[in-house]
Protein backbone atom coordinates (compact mmCIF):
# COMPACT_ATOMS: atom_id res chain seq x y z
CA UNK A 1 0.00 0.00 0.00
CA UNK A 2 1.69 3.52 -0.64
CA UNK A 3 0.59 6.88 0.65
CA UNK A 4 1.21 10.00 -0.45
CA UNK A 5 1.29 13.40 1.53
CA UNK A 6 1.02 16.83 -0.08
CA UNK A 7 3.82 18.76 0.29
CA UNK A 8 3.01 21.70 -2.03
CA UNK A 9 -0.10 23.56 -3.91
CA UNK A 10 -0.89 26.12 -5.76
CA UNK A 11 -1.90 29.63 -4.30
CA UNK A 12 -3.87 32.40 -6.35
CA UNK A 13 -2.61 35.49 -5.55
CA UNK A 14 -3.07 39.58 -6.79
CA UNK A 15 0.15 38.76 -7.99
CA UNK A 16 -0.17 35.37 -10.16
CA UNK A 17 -0.06 31.79 -8.87
CA UNK A 18 2.99 30.46 -7.18
CA UNK A 19 3.68 27.01 -5.69
CA UNK A 20 3.99 26.78 -1.83
CA UNK A 21 5.34 24.60 0.79
CA UNK A 22 2.27 23.50 2.84
CA UNK A 23 4.30 24.28 6.03
CA UNK A 24 4.19 27.77 4.58
CA UNK A 25 0.62 28.27 4.81
CA UNK A 26 -1.73 28.81 7.72
CA UNK A 27 -5.33 27.00 8.21
CA UNK A 28 -8.43 29.03 9.18
CA UNK A 29 -9.37 25.65 9.92
CA UNK A 30 -13.04 26.35 8.54
CA UNK A 31 -15.98 23.98 7.79
CA UNK A 32 -16.86 23.16 4.13
CA UNK A 33 -19.65 25.38 4.23
CA UNK A 34 -17.11 28.38 5.48
CA UNK A 35 -14.54 27.48 2.35
CA UNK A 36 -17.23 27.63 -0.13
CA UNK A 37 -18.59 31.01 0.90
CA UNK A 38 -15.02 31.93 0.61
CA UNK A 39 -14.37 30.70 -2.61
CA UNK A 40 -18.00 32.95 -3.46
CA UNK A 41 -16.72 36.16 -2.33
CA UNK A 42 -13.26 35.28 -4.33
CA UNK A 43 -14.86 34.97 -7.08
CA UNK A 44 -16.92 37.92 -7.11
CA UNK A 45 -13.92 39.64 -6.29
CA UNK A 46 -11.76 38.22 -9.29
CA UNK A 47 -14.67 38.76 -11.69
CA UNK A 48 -14.93 43.26 -10.84
CA UNK A 49 -11.10 43.75 -10.67
CA UNK A 50 -8.70 45.13 -12.97
CA UNK A 51 -6.00 47.45 -13.21
CA UNK A 52 -8.77 49.90 -15.12
CA UNK A 53 -10.55 50.57 -11.99
CA UNK A 54 -9.89 53.64 -9.43
CA UNK A 55 -7.41 53.13 -7.21
CA UNK A 56 -9.11 52.92 -3.74
CA UNK A 57 -11.96 50.93 -5.44
CA UNK A 58 -8.96 48.74 -6.00
CA UNK A 59 -7.75 48.51 -2.48
CA UNK A 60 -11.24 48.24 -1.15
CA UNK A 61 -11.82 44.70 -2.82
CA UNK A 62 -7.95 43.73 -2.23
CA UNK A 63 -9.11 44.17 1.83
CA UNK A 64 -12.01 42.35 1.35
CA UNK A 65 -9.77 39.14 -0.17
CA UNK A 66 -7.50 39.45 3.02
CA UNK A 67 -10.46 38.91 5.58
CA UNK A 68 -9.85 36.26 8.29
CA UNK A 69 -13.52 35.62 8.12
CA UNK A 70 -15.67 33.31 5.68
CA UNK A 71 -18.07 36.06 5.21
CA UNK A 72 -18.97 39.80 4.48
CA UNK A 73 -21.26 42.25 6.72
CA UNK A 74 -23.85 44.05 5.15
CA UNK A 75 -21.91 47.13 4.43
CA UNK A 76 -19.25 45.18 2.21
CA UNK A 77 -21.99 43.22 0.81
CA UNK A 78 -23.13 47.02 -0.19
CA UNK A 79 -20.38 47.74 -1.58
CA UNK A 80 -19.48 44.79 -3.50
CA UNK A 81 -22.63 45.12 -5.20
CA UNK A 82 -22.49 47.82 -6.47
CA UNK A 83 -19.29 47.53 -7.77
CA UNK A 84 -20.39 44.28 -9.35
CA UNK A 85 -23.19 46.85 -10.49
CA UNK A 86 -21.03 49.53 -12.09
CA UNK A 87 -18.81 47.33 -13.79
CA UNK A 88 -21.93 45.16 -15.63
CA UNK A 89 -21.12 41.80 -13.51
Amino acid sequence: MYYFALVSCTVKTWGGEYTVGLQHLKSYNYLPAECEQMREICDRINRVYSSGLEESVQRFLESLGKLNRAYLTDLEEKVLGLVELETGV
